[in-house]
């Protein structure tokens, strides 16, 4: 299975906003559950619908940033809990990568593990993202996780990832869950090897 992950392109939605924490990413009430999956479907749920259901103003709730994969938010995003939940809802509301000012450092870690690669831009460039996904939502945004690029319109900015993350994306060594199962085999015939010396 090849895990790298190199260029990404896909249409963008913008969340403006500093110190958006996990909480508001996904509502500690929704967080009991025995696995991840279905969890996007509460994502930003409190900011996105009032008690009653009804539905907020809201980039998610507007059909014209539909089919987005990019998010777009500002500084220090994914801040608060160091809570796991957070990241998986914004890969099951289909977020495929996020472009911000800073981030929480554990959430940035989450994030790259689940192959979600959180790049920085500074406030400048953030703003040129936001107008312009703003005013066409429609176009696409290409990204280059090698040359640390990202083009959209006839604009080319560059973005900084840790160099870690970005070299476990990359080479497809972001998923280590994944790599030990399909590793297991060797790993029992080493533990076999290992006994052999005890």
């Amino acid at each position: 299975m090849n895990r790298e992950i190199k260029k990404i392109s896909g249409r963008a939605i913008p969340l403006r906003g500093n110190d958006i924490d996990t909480d508001r990413i996904i509502p500690a009430r929704f967080m009991k559950c025995l696995t991840f999956n279905g969890l996007g479907q509460f994502a930003f749920y409190d900011e996105r619908f009032e008690e009653e259901g009804s539905e907020k103003d809201h980039p998610l709730n507007s059909g014209k940033y539909k089919d987005f994969s990019i998010l777009v938010t500002n500084l220090n995003f994914g801040c608060g809990s160091s809570r796991e939940h957070a990241p998986w809802a914004l890969s099951g509301i289909g977020v495929k990568c996020i472009i911000a000012q800073s981030y929480a450092e554990i959430f940035a870690g989450n994030c790259s593990s689940l192959g979600i690669p959180a790049l920085i831009v500074d406030e400048k460039d953030c703003n040129k993202i936001q107008d312009f996904i703003e005013n066409n939502p429609q176009s696409s945004i290409d990204i280059d996780l090698e040359k640390k690029e990202l083009k959209f319109d006839s604009l080319l900015l560059k973005f900084d990832i840790p160099e870690t993350y970005r070299l476990a994306l990359i080479e497809g060594k972001w998923d280590t869950t994944s790599m030990l199962l399909e590793n297991i085999e060797l790993i029992k015939k080493r533990d076999k090897i290992l006994q052999n010396f005890r």
